[in-house]
């Protein structure tokens, strides 16, 4: 077998050809070549190369999970008071879960409620308004189309902040003539909220818009197909990533906005969680900041969930999902 091999294969080639067990073929194992080993980097070269950078990150995580971990201790903490809290974890027990559902002075229940039901409609009617209007801006061309971009993209330099004088006696003139969209009402709250979202949330999906092929809409016009079918059935499904975008922007701002709804708010049973979590800590000397972290930590709950959920649709990008 061997003189077969050897007549076979050149000089040369059979040298280079490397056994199973990590020798040369046709060497004796005393004239094996040593193999070569892998040089062991410094720590410090190592260190200025990427090690940096662990050290980085680990510090980056520590400063954002130690607020975390303290709002968490806070909130297992019987004693109530932050001066109490300062050891992490020094004592353990759901005495202020139990208070946010027990305690009749403490409404959590309906705030919650009451905070989820606003932030739900809020996001769900901006995506499709927005959607509407980005549609609108991207595929028909009309007359005051640019003025209406431009007059977008200037609104939105202005917080909604601003106007807060304006907007609740707004709500006060609208109370007189429809008191169910007035003040001290849902509805009239994600009214508030549905005006100063459209601005921004329209321009972010019109870019978006924008990058989907119009060769798709003539194709579908030419069979047949109207701009509501060309948007429901076509648009909508290229655009996903954009519409859950901005649906989980809207939901993490509504959830922990609390100046216009304090503002609109006026009834203690129409409350949202920001604003009553606001007042169990807002008197002197306040005693509630246990319930208050253990509030603060089940309304965060609902925004993790979504995020959780809808993360593959953030990590694909904004640009997935436009050509197939």
């Amino acid at each position: 077998m061997s003189e077969r091999i050897d007549q076979s294969v050149p000089d040369a080639a059979r040298v280079g050809v490397v056994s199973r067990i990590g020798g040369v073929a046709g060497l004796p194992a005393d004239d094996q070549p040593p193999i070569p080993t892998r040089r062991r980097q410094s720590f410090r070269r190592w260190f200025a190369d990427k090690g940096w950078r662990h050290v980085v990150a680990w510090i980056a995580i520590a400063f954002a999970l130690f607020p975390l971990l303290y709002i968490v201790s806070a909130s297992l903490n019987p004693i109530g008071t932050l001066t109490g809290s300062n050891q992490l974890f020094s004592a353990i027990s759901p005495r202020n879960y139990e208070r946010l559902f027990t305690d009749p002075a403490i409404p959590y229940g309906t705030w919650y409620v009451n905070s989820l039901i606003i932030a739900i409609v809020t996001s769900v009617v901006t995506v499709l308004l927005c959607a509407l209007g980005a549609y609108a801006f991207s595929r028909m061309r009309f007359r005051g189309r640019r003025f209406g971009l431009m007059t977008l993209l200037v609104l939105q330099m202005f917080p909604q902040l601003l106007a807060i004088t304006a907007i609740f006696l707004l709500m006060i003139q609208i109370s007189d003539v429809f008191p169910a969209i007035g003040l001290g009402t849902h509805a009239g709250l994600i009214m508030v909220y549905l005006g100063g979202a459209l601005g921004v949330n329209t321009f972010l999906m019109y870019g978006f818009f924008n990058t989907v092929p119009s060769a798709i809409d003539e194709a579908a016009k030419i069979d047949g197909a109207g701009h509501a079918r060309v948007f429901f059935t076509i648009m909508l499904p290229l655009v996903t990533p954009i519409l859950i975008v901005v649906g989980l922007l809207t939901f993490i701002g509504i959830i922990g906005e609390f100046a216009i709804a304090s503002v609109i708010l006026t009834d203690p049973a129409t409350q949202t969680v920001a604003i009553g979590l606001f007042q169990l800590v807002s008197g002197f000397q306040s005693q509630n900041w246990g319930v208050f972290s253990a509030g603060a930590i089940l309304a965060a709950l609902p925004v993790m969930v979504l995020f959780l959920l809808s993360q593959r649709y953030i990590a694909g990008g904004l640009v997935s999902g436009s050509v197939k």
